[in-house]
């Protein structure tokens, strides 16, 4: 179902690719948007035990996309360091395909909203607790089961981690 990467050579193992999406900040979800054109938007997310996890508004282009398809794909860069002396740059990446749904239950909302604020804001728990309450009636949170997950980097840090 899903395409092999055609650079092998430059594939992530799987354990790379999670670390990667644990050392991230922020992402980019695409999302199939009006008239089925792409709709990418840049989100900050957590992530653990094989799901993403996004807070979001409660109405928007990216909510109606995903009400009509909830398959989408989510791209994280972990590097890109241009080198202009060799025309191109030493990147990190990783891809994830998957389907994303929109949480409904309270109690699970509030436990992906505590992850994402304490991925944030790791030293106030009581704050993000509060932040939590105040807030949760105008948030919408979202969670992505990752069905599959492809990271690449550039043939210079594959060889650099060899000779290293």
């Amino acid at each position: 179902m899903f395409r092999e990467m055609r650079r092998k050579n430059q594939l992530l193992s799987e354990e790379a690719a999670v670390e990667v999406l644990e050392r991230g900040t922020s992402g980019v979800l695409a999302v199939q948007g009006d008239d089925d054109y792409p709709y990418a938007v840049p989100l900050s997310y957590v992530y653990g035990a094989g799901k993403l996890y996004f807070h979001s508004a409660v109405a928007g282009h990216k909510l109606d996309a995903i009400k009509r398809n909830t398959r989408v794909s989510f791209c994280v860069i972990d590097q890109d360091m241009i080198v202009p002396e060799k025309f191109t740059t030493y990147f990190r990446s990783v891809i994830v395909f998957g389907t994303i749904r929109l949480l409904e239950d309270k109690k699970e909302k509030q436990l992906a909203l505590m992850q994402l604020g304490m991925r944030y804001t790791p030293a106030d728990a009581d704050g993000c607790r509060q932040e939590i309450l105040k807030t949760e009636g105008h948030v919408a949170v979202l969670e992505l089961s990752v069905e599959h997950m492809t990271g690449k980097e550039a043939i210079e840090l594959v060889r650099g981690k060899k000779q290293g």
